[in-house]
């Protein structure tokens, strides 16, 4: 499923904020927590420094002294009273004491990395859990191989500290993060708005609205587009209308050309059929241009018939529904129009409602163009309905046309090469043209092998049993689609 631009816009708005509040909480989280450590190891050091220095010199005692030394001397309580929390000491002999029984343990839980510290002869700490409390440990070794003394100092508030406030800004982070997201979609709204407008705009002037313009809010890049697209708009509602009324001129020129014609057309057809009864008694040369004649002027009669139908159809022709018998009204028309035609009609045998008229110049005019450009070729007219809709294929076996011509072969007037046995160029735009009036559609394809095959669909309202009001024979039910009469024999 595709995703949205203002959707991508309003969660890369959120990713950023997310991002920005996520580094700015950790970043806080890390300075305090470095502070706070940083201050209680700078103090305890300080302190550790001063009961090892001071108060073991003051004591008397050298750097390696011993447990029973350490014991004789009241440096335990000295040691505690300089802030120390507890102490652990690990003699050369391997002897060890601690302030408190829990506090023996120490020697398990220091790291390698402290005890490298301090045989080197240096200060090392480091935060240890002792009975699930933080405790800072720092430790001296006042000599090479001498003993360990190890001070320690609580740490447990300041963890504690650290913690509440890493809740308080992961807390913080999503407010932070809820409030973004809702600004991010009001941004997003907001910028995104003009784009959603002219989007609309677009929308309409599709469907023929050429008056719609977009408002100019702002000077800066988003107005100068709207103005822009309000220019465009402009010149193409003027242009079309330009387009409008030249084809409402050349069709009402048409109409006129077509009726004026009429009259003559017609006295020349009355003329013609007067003269082509005596044109056996003529000799040979004139009796050549006389059938020559007559010919033009039935072709010059149904062109003028042809420009008044088309123009009798974008005029807006009412349809005229009435009852038609698919079998019988479609077999009249092959006899006529191409008797070397097969019929089928596949699923139904029975009486439509429908335009007469119209149904039947598109399926004359088919006939006729398959009769005139198929010449000799089998042709198969093959009559379905489903839904409610009539499906009519006139599918023929002729030399078809070249893939250029395909598209065009409903244009008015279009003839394709070889194609100039024959009529006006105008039967397949009127076919079209009344399908389409209906309705439905005329649409053309390349058979399987060769030559062409038409497509008519036109809706049928009310299909009526063959035999209802009349004696025609009852016919048994078949399957079909929705608004498919029922069959019965």
């Amino acid at each position: 499923m595709a995703v949205g631009f203002r959707t991508r816009l309003t969660a890369t708005l959120i990713a950023l904020v997310a991002l920005t509040a996520g580094a700015t909480g950790v970043f806080a989280y890390v300075l305090v927590r470095d502070s706070l450590r940083d201050r209680l190891i700078e103090d305890a050091v300080a302190r550790s420094e001063f009961n090892v220095a001071i108060l073991a010199s003051h004591q008397g005692l050298d750097p390696s002294f011993r447990a029973d030394q350490f014991e004789a001397s009241d440096l335990a309580d000295r040691f505690l009273l300089g802030g120390a929390e507890g102490y652990y000491i690990e003699f050369e002999g391997g002897e060890s004491v601690a302030s408190e029984l829990g506090l023996l343990r120490t020697a398990e839980l220091l790291s390698d990395e402290l005890r490298d510290i301090l045989d080197r002869g240096e200060i090392g700490y480091e935060i240890l859990t002792i009975d699930d409390a933080a405790t800072l440990a720092v430790g001296f070794r006042p000599r090479p191989a001498g003993s360990v003394i190890i001070f320690f100092y609580p740490a447990q508030a300041i963890e504690d500290g650290l913690t509440q406030l890493w809740r308080l800004l992961t807390a913080a982070g999503f407010a932070v993060i809820l409030l973004g997201a809702v600004a991010a979609n009001l941004i997003a709204r907001r910028v995104l708005r003009p784009v959603a407008v002219a989007g609309l705009a677009a929308q309409l002037m599709a469907k023929g609205d050429l008056s719609i313009r977009l408002p100019i809010e702002s000077d800066d890049e988003i107005g100068r587009w709207a103005e822009a697209f309000n220019q465009m708009a402009t010149s193409l509602e003027q242009k079309v209308t330009a387009l409008q009324e030249a084809q409402q001129r050349e069709r009402r020129f048409v109409a006129d050309v077509s009726h004026e014609l009429r009259t003559p057309i017609t006295a020349l057809v009355n003329e013609a059929a007067v003269l082509e009864k005596h044109l056996h008694a003529l000799p040979d040369p004139a009796r050549q241009v006389g059938d020559m004649l007559v010919g033009d002027v039935d072709r010059m009669r149904r062109l003028v018939e042809d420009l008044l139908e088309i123009s009798r159809l974008e005029a807006g022709a009412p349809i005229d529904v009435s009852v038609v018998e698919v079998r019988p009204f479609l077999d009249a028309i092959v006899a006529e129009r191409h008797p070397g035609a097969r019929l089928r009609v596949v699923g139904f045998e029975d009486r439509i409602s429908v335009d007469r008229r119209a149904l039947e110049r598109i399926v004359g005019n088919l006939l006729d163009n398959a009769r005139i450009h198929a010449s000799g070729a089998p042709t198969i007219i093959t009559v379905s309905a489903e839904a409610g809709v009539m499906h009519i294929e006139f599918a023929d076996e002729g030399p078809g046309v070249a893939d250029s011509d395909l598209d065009r072969l409903f244009d008015r007037f279009y003839k394709s090469d070889g194609a100039g046995r024959g009529g006006s160029g105008l039967g397949l735009a009127i076919a079209q043209q009344y399908a389409r009036h209906l309705g439905g559609d005329l649409t053309v394809r390349r058979g399987i092998e060769r030559g062409l095959v038409f497509e008519v669909t036109v809706p049928v309202a009310d299909l009526l049993p063959a035999g209802d009001g009349d004696a025609t024979s009852q016919r048994e039910p078949v399957e079909g689609g929705a608004g498919i009469a029922q069959r019965r024999s």
